[in-house]
């Protein structure tokens, strides 16, 4: 068990906050975000505040990726697609959750240092590809849940859509233009698609591709 002060100091943060499941807060706590955050950022690691990371990314702040997990509403018997692998925090978050999880990410140094860490943690319930996320992973399709860790624009990428079961979710952040970005709650039901609004958010943008380098910005 981790018990830095600090997460459990976030984790009484977090729960005043409305993060209320306690398997999503016990994922949090046996997850040490400082193995995800940069070395120069180690005395931050347990800030409730997104910090940089490589190839022009973040790590999102702790309540995003809890309020994100317990929006999926996930059980132990679920398969799982996560877009935006990022430094694997969140993937790491969703596999102690999770039956499986399949993340995907376009940048390659990304995706190398993710698994690392994960595989650290003695997590091996994942599956690592750099690809476009925005076609998701139809090989491995359909899935329980999708998570996506950047910003669609307007609308989710239909092919995420299709890849989900009926009665799945999908939880994304959509940038709506000058209205900003909201995060979104999607399910899938035999008559179609319900969506919901879930509070507003800030992400990097999900784009197309991989990304020719690793220091290609987004």
């Amino acid at each position: 068990m981790h018990t830095d002060v600090r997460i459990i100091q976030l984790l009484m943060e977090l729960r005043r906050q409305g993060v209320t499941d306690s398997d999503v807060l016990s994922a949090l706590e046996l997850t040490p975000r400082e193995l995800f955050v940069p070395e120069v950022f180690q005395d931050r690691a347990y800030d409730n505040a997104a910090l940089p990371i490589d190839c022009g990314q973040t790590i999102s702040q702790p309540f995003i990726v809890a309020y994100m997990t317990q929006a999926l509403e996930l059980a132990p018997n679920m398969r799982v697609l996560e877009v935006g692998t990022g430094t694997g925090y969140q993937t790491a978050i969703l596999a102690r959750l999770a039956k499986r999880v399949y993340t995907i990410e376009r940048h390659a140094a990304l995706m190398a240092k993710a698994q690392e860490r994960v595989k650290k943690l003695l997590l091996f319930n994942v599956e690592f590809r750099v690809s476009d996320g925005m076609r998701g992973w139809p090989g491995q399709a359909p899935f329980d849940r999708i998570i996506v860790t950047a910003a669609a624009r307007e609308n989710p990428p239909q092919e995420l859509l299709n890849q989900l079961n009926i009665k799945g979710i999908i939880v994304i952040p959509i940038d709506r233009g000058g209205h900003g970005q909201v995060l979104v709650r999607i399910k899938r039901t035999a008559q179609g698609f319900q969506s919901a609004d879930l509070l507003p958010v800030k992400f990097v943008p999900l784009l197309e591709g991989v990304a020719k380098s690793d220091g290609e910005a987004r």
